[in-house]
């Protein structure tokens, strides 16, 4: 909170400086960092078709750091842990992310070296292998004091870890939608010692949520097909799906009844007719769009957008980074209009709060899909995002 507060001064100081005496400045951050995943699917999608996890995680409203702690895992094990561990390996990207997400990356020790974590600071972190295929060996010769597992890591990697190294493992249910993901972050928080920075990023996600609501709140639904290689689709029960219809969509794969990661028949989404075309930017070359499909409205009026897929693809906090971008390509003068309105309402002006921001701006270039800074509103608009990721870069 200290830090939201000298944030806010800092903020009014320029904003005071730019009614005086008026200039162009616009803050940005460094994008997100994101993780590419492989083709056809992303690892963490690929896997949870034939995977299923059960979700017995405990549905937190706010993280606790108080050890010893004792949580039950997707696997039905009961994890003790008595002490926030000073040394994490992540076997998966989501891990990896949230774990800089929260300002935990300190501790982090391990994490998989593939193109998913290619824009994290890997630095001199020990390679735990792909992510599809782990390094036993380096994983305990890193000798963590705990080992986060996303959901897509293969039972017997995890039984490895466990029987023959001895390590504690928490094994991470499949994120069904973006609840499930603040879920994870609050969790991970608690495993590391580090609730303070799980909360801050569950209220920057919904922060940028409330933006997105206001947008939407009389904007038309439209249909929309997600597209992924070699003709699979995100239907319902996929935190994909979440994502589509959170940025205002219907999906095309629920109305076909699809239910998870699938191949969609072309002459069913021609019959359906979306009108909007999104698809994961990791895709090759070329939008995976068959050739059958440019009959559709969506292709007949290019209205096709691409979503940047390390932010989409991973159960981790810049999931919202994707409803961001999505909302302002397909209603772009709501999104504005919703940034403005929220950024000068007289709760915008607690600091460290939901709302918190500034008092009329178009945004700025601190949060992916925020647009070009303009005067006083950009700089109060930076204020936001400075509250929730400052402290995590």
């Amino acid at each position: 909170m200290r830090r939201h507060f000298i944030l806010a001064l800092t903020v009014i100081t320029v904003v005071a400086a730019a009614v005086a005496a008026p200039a162009a400045a616009a803050g940005s951050f460094a994008q997100p960092q994101t993780q590419m995943q492989t083709h056809p699917q992303t690892q963490e999608q690929a896997q949870t078709q034939t995977q299923p996890q059960t979700a017995i995680q405990t549905q937190n409203d706010t993280p606790t750091c108080d050890y010893p702690i004792e949580v039950t895992d997707a696997t039905g094990e009961t994890i003790t842990i008595d002490e926030a561990p000073d040394s994490v390996v992540a076997l998966q990207a989501s891990d990896a992310q949230t774990m800089f997400e929260i300002n935990a990356a300190d501790r982090l020790d391990g994490l998989p070296y593939s193109p998913a974590t290619s824009e994290l600071d890997r630095g001199d972190r020990a390679n735990i292998g792909s992510g599809w295929n782990l390094d036993h060996e380096q994983i305990i010769a890193t000798e963590p004091d705990l080992v986060l597992a996303g959901n897509t890591t293969q039972e017997e990697d995890i039984e490895t870890l466990r029987e023959e190294a001895g390590l504690t493992v928490y094994h991470f249910a499949e994120a069904e939608s973006i609840d499930d993901v603040r879920q994870n972050v609050f969790r991970t928080g608690e495993l590391v010692g580090e609730c303070e920075g799980a909360q801050d990023t569950v209220d920057w996600m919904d922060d940028q949520l409330e933006i997105v609501d206001t947008a939407l709140e009389d904007a038309d639904r439209p249909l929309a097909y997600y597209a992924m290689p070699d003709g699979w689709t995100a239907g319902s029960n996929t935190f994909v799906h979440d994502v589509l219809t959170t940025a205002g969509l219907e999906n095309v794969a629920e109305e076909a009844g699809i239910e998870g990661y699938r191949d969609i028949n072309s002459e069913t989404v021609v019959d359906e007719d979306p009108e909007w075309i999104i698809y994961p930017d990791d895709a090759n070359d070329e939008p995976p769009i068959p050739d059958a499909l440019q009959a559709t409205t969506a292709a007949e009026q290019d209205n096709v957008v691409a979503v940047n897929a390390n932010q989409l693809n991973q159960p981790a906090p810049h999931v919202v980074s994707a409803v961001v971008s999505i909302v302002e390509e397909i209603h772009p003068e709501a999104y504005a209009e919703a940034s403005a309105e929220l950024e000068s309402s007289p709760a915008a002006n607690d600091s460290g709060t939901d709302g918190d921001g500034g008092d009329d701006a178009d945004g700025g270039d601190s949060i992916p899909g925020f647009g070009v800074p303009a005067a006083i509103g950009a700089a109060l608009v930076t204020l936001t995002a400075l509250g929730a990721r400052t402290r995590r870069r």
